[in-house]
């Protein structure tokens, strides 16, 4: 007998609704289907939304081509690390060739390196003028530059003619120059896609200089 009570139908809640006090015999009705006022967006907030809509924190062309142009810069200072492994393989020869006069340009004054180093960094790191997109690839290219004077040392202190030395300077040597290629392919793609490449040592010390 409980149990048919329980499963009884409830009755209908549809319609007003009285909440009668126990002190007083006045009512209140309740609408079972309130509208309540749509919140409306002040017009700083609407613009704002507008604005993120349309993209507006997407990154210039020039910004995108400056940045992947600096790529190219510790790439080409660092270009005779690969003369075992371009040598040896034709495909690194087919694809380093394009490149083979603006490498020759740049090597044919021994200060170049130089030069365009005080620039980049002078002229773009510390000019506030510049994005910090730009100013960041450019610091990032700045350092990967900076870090291959750590092989260069170890190649004028051990230099092997020949035997096991020489298998581990060649073995040091191509890694260097394979991973100054890959960062070359990798900063200068995401720079023209306007993404942020981040190289791994690299990133955070580039990081720390841009203001």
């Amino acid at each position: 007998m409980a149990i048919s009570h329980l499963l009884s139908p409830l009755p209908s809640l549809t319609g007003n609704l009285t909440l009668t006090s126990r002190s007083s015999s006045s009512s209140l009705p309740l609408n079972s289907n309130p509208h309540f006022p749509k919140p409306r967006l002040s017009r700083e907030r609407a613009a704002k939304l507008v604005l993120r809509s349309k993209g507006d924190d997407s990154v210039d062309a020039s910004d995108r081509l400056i940045s992947a142009v600096c790529y190219f810069y510790p790439f080409f200072d660092g270009i005779q690390y690969g003369k075992f492994i371009i040598t040896q393989y034709q495909p690194f020869q087919i694809l380093i060739q394009p490149l083979f006069p603006a490498i020759k340009a740049f090597k044919s004054f021994p200060f170049n390196g130089f030069l365009i180093f005080i620039t980049l960094y002078f002229v773009v790191v510390r000019n506030q003028n510049f994005s910090r997109y730009v100013r960041f690839n450019t610091m990032q290219a700045i350092v990967l530059d900076v870090l291959l004077i750590f092989p260069d040392l170890l190649e004028r202190s051990f230099n092997p003619r020949d035997g096991f030395g020489l298998d581990v300077v060649m073995s040091l040597d191509s890694t260097v120059f394979l991973f100054l290629l890959v960062s070359l392919i990798y900063g200068f793609s995401a720079c023209l896609f306007g993404l942020i490449p981040r190289l791994p040592i690299v990133a955070d010390a580039a990081d720390r200089q841009v203001l």
